[in-house]
């Protein structure tokens, strides 16, 4: 770290603004991202903002986000709170998985098993 660079943690703050939680309804990592639409003025945003957009032109979870930015998940969190705000992404939270599996499914890996 040098005067010229005030290190990782405050440029993390400068990106949030100090929040280290986003605004709305929390979501989880595995939650699936989408661009809705572009700003019309992209110059309100920060880089990191308009990365999000771009990765997020194709659903992508909120942990593929964090790490394409290479920041810590609770700042990308932030990112996409702000985004979702402004109605420029979408948070889908992931679909629950069926627990339950029917007979007819467990027949057929049966005789597939018994073909084997």
């Amino acid at each position: 770290m040098t005067e010229d660079d005030p290190g990782p943690l405050i440029r993390l703050y400068g990106l949030t603004g100090g929040r280290a939680r986003p605004q709305g309804e929390a979501f989880d990592l595995v939650a699936i991202v989408a661009t809705v639409r572009l700003p019309q003025e992209p110059s309100v945003l920060n880089p990191e903002h308009h990365t999000i957009l771009h990765v997020c032109r194709r659903p992508t979870p909120v942990a593929d986000v964090a790490a394409g930015l290479g920041l810590p998940l609770n700042v990308t969190r932030v990112l996409l709170g702000d985004l979702r705000r402004e109605g420029l992404v979408s948070i889908t939270p992931p679909k629950p998985a069926n627990q339950s599996i029917d007979e007819r499914t467990y027949r057929d890996v049966l005789h597939g098993i018994r073909r084997l």
